[in-house]
């Protein structure tokens, strides 16, 4: 099984798909500042309707950005744990058909190994008092 993950947003989305890359689930919630506490969880139960566990998965898509910092941030970094805990290649993609091209980058073997978020702009950091 992939998963794909994006959290770029407040409504996050976690797809279930086949090895052949057909979409078999696929879940979008108001995860927003749950978005910690809840992604893991959802993931399970996705997996569960597919009547499959973590160590079904196979490969792992996820939304790199650009978009929230912490969205991504969060997104990102639980998706680099998967992949390597379970040793299953990781792609990041952006763009419309983020999904879709991953899968399809998975299906022939690609393997990013590291996925880094792409924030979109410069972060904005506010200056400390003195």
């Amino acid at each position: 099984m992939i998963v794909a993950i994006r959290t770029d947003k407040p409504e996050a989305e976690i797809a279930i798909c086949s090895a052949t890359g057909d979409v078999l689930t696929h879940h979008t919630w108001l995860a927003h500042r749950e978005l910690s506490s809840t992604l893991l969880i959802t993931i399970r139960e996705q997996l569960v309707i597919q009547k499959a566990a973590f160590k079904d998965i196979t490969g792992i898509v996820v939304f790199k950005g650009p978009g929230s910092f912490t969205g991504l941030r969060i997104g990102v970094t639980v998706a680099n744990t998967l992949a390597y805990g379970l040793e299953v290649p990781i792609i990041g993609m952006t763009g419309a058909s983020w999904q879709k091209d991953g899968v399809n980058a998975l299906l022939t073997r690609h393997n990013d190994r590291l996925v880094v978020p792409e924030y979109g702009a410069e972060a904005h950091i506010t200056q400390p008092r003195r």
